[in-house]
Order: C-alpha cells, then structure tokens, then sequence
C-alpha cells in the first residue's frame, strides 16, 4: 500500500470517528466515557496521518 493510499484510509476512518461523535453528541444522554475514548482515536489517527504528510513530502 502507498503512503498516499494509507493517508486516504486513515482520512476516512478519522472522518468515520468524527461522525460517530456526533451523533454521539445528538443523543439524549451522552456517554462521556465513550465520546472521549472516540476523540482519543481520532487524535491518533490524525497524529499518523501527519506524519506520513511529513514522510511522503
């Protein structure tokens, strides 16, 4: 798998997790718990996206 391919994978799982948090957030009564471990993948997530931007130039 290319960089670049990796890059758009992780993309869209970051962008799946950022969905799932909304409609988190659209719920009546928000699992804390689960919304901060959700934002705690999506940081990750992004983290490695970023640095292999960095690698691939």
């Amino acid at each position: 798998m290319t960089i670049e391919a990796r890059i758009r994978e992780l993309g869209n799982r970051h962008r799946m997790l950022d969905e799932t948090i909304q409609r988190e957030f659209g719920r009546p009564s928000v699992d804390e718990l689960q919304v901060r471990e959700l934002k705690r993948q999506k940081l990750r997530l992004k983290e490695e996206i970023t640095s292999l931007e960095a690698r691939a130039g």
